[in-house]
């Protein structure tokens, strides 16, 4: 059996070859774990909405909405019309991984941030380092870890969704890992990471290729 994922990597801020070589290192990590293939399909944000009626098992989105976050005349991606469609497509029985950047700059995209159940504030300026901890959630174990990080500030609808990883520096405190079923489909949110150290550090790993499981089980 194989199960495919669609995945959209990069932007302007993030880097399309290292969150490739994330994704890659958590696909050969999940081998040893499951009875099936992974297939993975690298898409980008122009044609992953017209993609999703092939009914891929998972997309996982690290993409933040600006298209071009430094210019006067800023673009987004996602418009309200693509974010039903991808409503549509979880409750139709698909998964969705928002990572990093796949939750920033989409606070006004009100059906996708539903889905989510939270959203990207902000982050600080300088790279802090950040430590994670896993809750007492049995489907998502390890020992906490930390590495320097842009650490995301996110808000969440708590009582609504599963909250498995915090975060914490000396900027403050937040939520950094979350789940839930969204009809017959599922939802998953991870805020790490942002530097290649981060991104291939191998508990940050763990973390991420329990979440693609999670999500495709």
């Amino acid at each position: 059996m194989v199960k495919r994922i669609f995945a959209v990597l990069g932007d302007y801020y993030h880097q399309k070859d290292l969150a490739i070589q994330s994704l890659e290192k958590a696909r050969e990590q999940l081998k040893a774990e499951v009875d099936f293939e992974v297939e993975i399909t690298y898409l980008s944000v122009n044609n992953i909405v017209s993609r999703l009626k092939e009914q891929p098992d998972l997309v996982i989105l690290f993409a933040e909405n600006r298209l071009n976050p430094e210019d006067q005349d800023m673009k987004t991606w996602m418009t309200a019309n693509d974010a039903t469609k991808i409503d549509t497509y979880v409750r139709n029985g698909g998964s969705w991984l928002a990572w990093h950047s796949g939750l920033a700059s989409y606070e006004n995209i009100k059906p996708y941030i539903t889905m989510l159940k939270g959203y990207f504030l902000n982050h600080p300026d300088e790279h802090q380092l950040v430590t994670y901890k896993l809750g007492q959630d049995t489907l998502f174990v390890g020992e906490q870890f930390e590495f320097l990080d842009e650490h995301y500030f996110v808000e969440v609808e708590e009582d609504q969704t599963n909250v498995f990883l915090r975060s914490d520096s000396v900027d403050g405190t937040s939520i950094a890992g979350w789940y839930h079923e969204y009809g017959p489909g599922k939802v998953l949110c991870l805020t790490p990471a942002h530097r290649e150290e981060s991104l291939m550090h191998d508990q940050f790993v763990s973390v991420f290729t329990q979440s693609i499981k999670w999500c495709l089980d």
